[in-house]
């Protein structure tokens, strides 16, 4: 088995307890009531917060010992979710679900939220590991390849002076046992992380973080697919022209074509399809949420 590892004994871990919160499940009354709101798309909801409020949303977390995980939610996780019920639910029962692309913000804007911008897991990576620096905050890396991983902890620590990586972890490409579970769950927590940044993929990521949710020590669990590559040098990033126009998998299709052609040409047309027939039925409308489901903060 070829795994990264690595974890530093030698930075202290904070001697604190964390606990875990379960407050009552979201309805669509207060979803649309405060600021848990949810906007659904197509039967996932998303969080209309933006980058600055998603942020100090995941400080409070660190600062009051409670726990989420997020999902950063493209085309891709929507369409994904109308096949696979499983995957629906782990979306709906992410504490943030961020707008992980133009079309995701571009509906949140069509149902009231006209300040709504996206949220993707490249800017949200940047925000919080520059954010923290000052508040020791530390993060574990689990994902992606060996080679992909250390290049990552290596980049992150040159990015970004004085952060603090508590460990990485490469686990193998096959499904893990309970004995592996258990021990990754151990590992991660005796690294005292506070962020725990998950580069598995969308859908293996998303069903990851709704099994080790609760059960793994740190503040939160971040899906952020691509991103561990984006920062290792391993692939490109669109320009940010391409990014803001909405076109950035234009890009990313170009370059990577076979791994990427069924995402963007089959699932952007079944999402455009679906976003049409639901304009038809629905329209757009202000806080037109239902019960998407059970949305755990924990504690």
């Amino acid at each position: 088995m070829s795994e990264a590892f690595a974890y530093d004994s030698a930075v202290p871990r904070p001697s604190a307890q964390i606990v875990t919160l379960r407050p009552p499940a979201k309805t669509s009354e207060n979803i649309a009531a405060g600021d848990d709101r949810r906007i659904d798309v197509l039967g996932v909801g998303i969080s209309p917060a933006n980058l600055p409020d998603v942020v100090a949303t995941l400080d409070s977390w660190r600062t009051k010992g409670l726990k989420g995980y997020v999902c950063c939610v493209s085309v891709h996780g929507i369409v994904t979710a109308q096949r696979d019920p499983k995957i629906r639910a782990a979306l709906n029962g992410a504490q943030i679900a961020t707008k992980d692309g133009m079309p995701m913000a571009w509906w949140c804007r069509r149902s009231g939220d006209a300040a709504s911008r996206r949220v993707c897991g490249s800017d949200l990576f940047d925000a919080v590991c520059r954010y923290g620096i000052e508040r020791g905050y530390r993060h574990y890396f689990y994902g992606g390849s060996p080679a992909v991983v250390e290049q990552l902890a290596q980049r992150v620590k040159e990015a970004y002076p004085g952060i603090i990586v508590a460990g990485y972890r490469s686990p193998p490409f096959r499904a893990l046992t309970p004995e592996e579970d258990a021990a990754y769950i151990a590992e991660i927590s005796a690294s005292g992380a506070d962020f725990v940044w998950v580069g598995l993929g969308m859908p293996k990521q998303e069903r990851w973080m709704a099994q080790m949710f609760g059960k793994i020590e740190a503040s939160a669990l971040l899906g952020v697919g691509a991103v561990f590559d984006f920062y290792a040098g391993t692939k490109p990033r669109a320009p940010l022209w391409m990014q803001r126009s909405g076109t950035e998998w234009l890009f990313r299709l170009a370059s990577e074509p076979r791994r990427l052609a069924k995402r963007y040409l089959i699932d952007n047309s079944i999402f455009v399809g679906l976003t049409i027939r639901h304009i038809v039925r629905q329209g757009f409308r202000r806080g037109a949420n239902k019960d998407l489901g059970p949305s755990r903060l924990s504690a």
